[in-house]
């Protein structure tokens, strides 16, 4: 398959680091012209130099903002006024008894992990539909279908975001826009090593560490170890492409058989 994204824009939110770089580096190869978002513009030029040195002709718009506000939002329009792809990957992780989260970090899973979601699409899809195509991709996860209980609340938001995505589907259906959420399953990123850590023995090398995580905190998975970021962008690109024009409304798994289901 050929995925030719040429001529299109694409924002990826949070695509300093892990994931959202790997996104936005695919995008980039594929021939989107991408705005990498970050807080600071420090990130964000370093994030664009990395993408620079895999994609030597990488289109990229430094776009730094807080998107979890709206006055964030706000900066970010006045830099990219349409996008043609919207890829809200943006979200915030942390192993916390369920009983010690506190209404304060509840809120702030939710503002984060849901509402810049919410935010940006409602910023941008209109100007995708009235152009009659687009692209909103939500990056979830599959702590979204099987709740963890050492992140009730990180799990809780997720599940949500799913619901985002299937309701603004509706919103646009018929636009020629698609509205899709990527369930992702333990991928290993600088975040999820800290957060290995936090549960398996601190003094294991990594290898031995990821292996022990898996074991015994993530055991249904089929892939027996941590997914790539590269194996996410991938899924995004292709939802991202004129290829998956009929896909829609979805929760696509890219989890590694973790999700015990065979629905989506």
């Amino acid at each position: 398959m050929q995925i030719d994204l040429a001529g299109r824009t694409a924002l990826v939110t949070g695509s300093t680091q892990g994931i959202g770089l790997a996104i936005a580096t695919t995008l980039a190869s594929a021939g989107a012209r991408v705005a990498v978002n970050g807080r600071s513009p420090e990130s964000v030029a370093r994030a664009s130099a990395a993408i620079r040195t895999d994609v030597a002709d990488a289109d990229l718009v430094e776009a730094p903002a807080d998107v979890t506000t709206a006055e964030g939002v706000a900066a970010l329009l006045a830099v990219l006024p349409e996008v043609d792809v919207l890829v809200n990957n943006l979200g915030i992780f942390e192993a916390v008894p369920a009983l010690d989260i506190n209404d304060d970090e509840w809120r702030r899973y939710f503002d984060v992990n849901v509402l810049s979601a919410v935010r940006l699409i409602r910023t941008y899809l209109p100007g995708m539909t009235a152009r009659g195509w687009g692209r909103v991709i939500d990056i979830a996860s599959d702590s979204a279908v099987v709740i963890p209980r050492e992140m009730v609340h990180y799990g809780t938001s997720k599940t949500a975001l799913l619901a985002v995505s299937r309701g603004f589907a509706k919103e646009a259906a018929g636009t020629g826009v698609t509205v899709n959420s990527v369930i992702a399953g333990p991928t290993h990123t600088g975040g999820v090593e800290d957060f290995v850590y936090q549960l398996v023995d601190r003094s294991l090398p990594w290898e031995d560490a990821q292996r022990e995580f898996m074991r015994l905190h993530r055991p249904q998975s089929l892939l027996g170890r941590l997914i790539e970021p590269e194996e996410i962008a991938h899924l995004v690109a292709y939802l991202a492409s004129p290829l998956a024009s009929a896909t829609t409304g979805a929760a696509v798994r890219v989890d590694g058989g973790y999700v015990d289901s065979i629905l989506p």
